[in-house]
């Protein structure tokens, strides 16, 4: 999960590695599904990796959608199908943030899913761990992400 439009060179180059490496693992990638910011770059990621990638997209139409979704999901819900995409996942990824990515992040503390943040905005790290002291977890790069995954919820 994280921003489209607004995300930083970092939070692309961190999802686009998150995306080959999720792959890797021979782990279904799962996003928001459209072509910008995040959701493009971790699919494309997963795509290089050869990865299968789901896409939730937000409307009813295939505009905007990722050429590197395989399997897409048109919910015409809007922002409303952030809740989709957490309780679809067995773990949440934050690459970035922004305000639909704190919604996801809010529905999976809330479902008591694990959420791993991997951005560098000190001030929602503290806010999310506030609100969850067993199921947020801080990382540096992809790689700490998977790491992560391995150590605490496999």
């Amino acid at each position: 999960m994280g921003p489209g439009e607004k995300a930083t060179t970092n939070d692309l180059q961190n999802a686009y590695e998150l995306g080959q490496l999720i792959a890797q693992q021979g782990w279904i990638l799962l996003t928001g599904g459209r072509n910008v910011g995040v959701m493009e770059a971790a699919n494309q990621g997963a795509k290089s990796a050869d990865g299968l990638t789901l896409g939730i997209l937000p409307s009813s139409q295939p505009d905007g959608i990722s050429e590197a979704v395989d399997i897409a999901i048109f919910t015409d819900m809007g922002n409303a199908r952030n809740n989709i995409n957490v309780l679809s996942s067995h773990v949440v990824i934050a690459c970035g943030m922004g305000a639909g990515t704190a919604s996801e992040i809010a529905l999976a503390l809330k479902a008591n899913k694990p959420v791993i943040l991997l951005n560098d905005d000190r001030e929602s790290q503290n806010f999310f761990q506030k609100l969850s002291l067993n199921n947020v977890y801080i990382v540096d790069t992809a790689l700490d992400a998977i790491a992560t995954i391995h150590k605490y919820l496999l």
